[in-house]
């Protein structure tokens, strides 16, 4: 039963954010608030049971200062843009249902990367295959082929940075195959990636956990 639900300290994100809310509601803090916020707390992880929260192994600041710089930028150049399009003399813009293949295969990347490009007008996430690790999104603007491979591109290019600043190591080694495929550097190449790709091999795709995380 243990292995099913995994260490009760790998939930400790959640206990907290479920104590902080409950006191929330209560509109005060105090020894019994608390304290039943513990209590419901422990009592909904165990029962309602959900995969423990996924957790990121590395940060990289930098990574991170940089992710939330091209996110900034991104949000404001594409509120521009839909507002032209809203505006646009010729019409009614083109738009698509794009497939994008993702190269990582934890639930937080896929998350927050589907989270980011939502975020971005112009862009909206209506599917996310977890099976396969694919976003199907609906784009606006998408006249030609070029634009369709356009925004399929900046979202692979999301996931990278998003991997470069809180990707686990083996999100890193991942996406570093993938670039290494399109003939581009890796993301992360330091001496703690490298030992840690030595100790862990590569693992076929279909022998990862259904709950995601890299398979003991």
């Amino acid at each position: 039963m243990s292995g099913v639900k995994g260490s009760i300290w790998r939930q400790v994100p959640l206990l907290l954010w479920l104590v902080v809310l409950w006191t929330l509601l209560w509109d005060q803090v105090s020894v019994l608030s608390v304290v039943t916020g513990i209590l419901l707390a422990l009592l909904v992880t165990r029962v309602f049971y959900l995969p423990p929260v996924e957790l990121p192994d590395r940060v990289n600041p930098l990574g991170l200062v940089i992710f939330i710089a091209h996110f900034a930028f991104d949000l404001v150049r594409a509120s521009f843009q839909v507002a032209w399009l809203a505006v646009d003399p010729r019409g009614v813009p083109t738009s698509s249902i794009v497939a994008v293949q993702l190269s990582t295969k934890s639930d937080l990347s896929l998350t927050l990367t589907a989270l980011a490009v939502s975020l971005v007008p112009g862009s909206l996430v209506v599917e996310a295959d977890r099976q396969d690790d694919i976003l199907y999104l609906h784009v606006l603007g998408t006249e030609t082929p070029t634009d369709v491979e356009k925004a399929r591109a900046d979202v692979i290019a999301v996931e990278e940075r998003i991997v470069r600043a809180i990707g686990s190591r083996d999100d890193v080694r991942r996406v570093n195959l993938s670039r290494a495929e399109r003939s581009l550097g890796p993301i992360v190449s330091g001496r703690r990636q490298r030992a840690w790709e030595e100790r862990h091999p590569i693992i076929p795709v279909e022998h990862y956990p259904s709950e995601g995380g890299y398979p003991e």
